[in-house]
């Protein structure tokens, strides 16, 4: 997955959920941020941010904010890929070469069962399976964190493919962790516990729980390689 006309920047402040200012060129310029989510650890003054030009001449934020150059608690850096929209991406890709399901799979995206909508209905042969994919930004000393703000929503979710197994239709939960750098992911019991707990008793239930990693560049984001989950 990759993007187009990517430029370098400082970030400033965070207006609100959808609005960041950063430095651009010696400017202040107000850009789009692509992640609801607090993002405290990462949307710091001062940090190195990516951008990436919008392709929409009439919007009135000229750029969107995809990435952030993460320093570490050793001082190495680490870039996170904070575009929401990134991880249904890339998983597709991921999903077509392969790499969880056999070729020739039927893949399809934005799939209603019941009264939530998957992000992936996979056929391959008899199995039919729904898979929904969570983004992942928040990383400490080496864990990966979901969610890093309530998600009822995602509780909810997780209620409706433990539904789906009943129905006789596989279901999974991928975690797209938007870096490389994280050896482990836990449910994030502090900032939502009842998300920890719906996926533990989802994973009893026989979800199936995968979480893959990323290769993250300025203007690229790649599943790469899975890592463990720790409940």
């Amino acid at each position: 997955m990759n993007y187009k006309n990517v430029v370098k920047a400082v970030f400033i402040r965070r207006v609100n959920r959808f609005v960041a200012e950063v430095e651009l060129n010696g400017a202040k310029e107000t850009v789009h941020v692509k992640n609801t989510g607090r993002c405290q650890e990462l949307l710091i003054p001062g940090s190195t941010v990516y951008l990436a030009a919008s392709d929409q001449p009439a919007r009135k934020t000229k750029y969107d904010l995809i990435v952030v150059e993460k320093t570490c608690s050793d001082s190495s850096t680490m870039m996170v890929n904070i575009d929401s929209q990134a991880p249904n991406q890339a998983a597709e890709e991921w999903l077509r070469k392969g790499a969880l399901f056999p070729p020739g799979a039927l893949i399809r995206r934005e799939v209603r069962y019941q009264n939530s909508r998957f992000d992936f209905f996979i056929q391959s042969g008899d199995a039919r399976i729904f898979l929904e994919v969570k983004g992942v930004t928040l990383e400490q000393n080496g864990t990966a964190l979901f969610p890093d703000a309530p998600t009822e929503r995602g509780v909810k979710h997780l209620h409706e493919l433990t539904s789906c197994l009943n129905e006789g239709y596989g279901a999974c939960v991928l975690f797209v962790v938007q870096m490389k750098g994280a050896s482990v992911l836990r449910p994030n019991d502090d900032t939502h516990p009842a998300f920890g707990a719906a996926l533990r008793r989802a994973a009893e239930a026989g979800v199936r729980l995968l979480a893959v990693d990323c290769i993250v560049t300025k203007d690229r984001m790649e599943l790469n390689d899975k890592i463990e989950i720790l409940l």
